[in-house]
C-alpha cells in the first residue's frame, strides 16, 4: 500500500478522526434540519406565516413579529 513511514499510526489516526467529525457535523445538520422542519410544521398548524409567505410581501416590522428572538428562540407572538 501506501509508506508512511514511522508516523503512519499518527497519519491514520488524524484522517480517522477527520472522517468521525465530519460525519457527526453531517448528521448534525440532519437532525437540527428535521427538528426545525417539525418546529415550523407545529407553529404553520398553529396559525402562526412566515413573513415571506404574505402575499402583498410586506414584512410586519414590528419587534413582537413571529420569528426569532435575540437569543435564537422561536417566537410564536402574532404581529397584529
Amino acid at each position: 500500500m501506501f509508506d508512511l513511514g514511522t508516523h503512519a499510526g499518527f497519519i491514520l489516526a488524524s484522517y480517522g478522526i477527520a472522517v468521525v467529525l465530519l460525519a457527526a457535523v453531517v448528521v448534525w445538520i440532519l437532525v437540527d434540519h428535521r427538528a426545525l422542519k417539525r418546529s415550523l410544521a407545529t407553529l404553520e398548524a398553529r396559525g402562526v406565516r412566515r413573513r415571506s409567505s404574505r402575499p402583498d410581501g410586506a414584512a410586519s416590522g414590528g419587534a413582537s413579529a413571529a420569528g426569532t428572538a435575540s437569543d435564537g428562540a422561536v417566537s410564536s407572538e402574532v404581529a397584529p
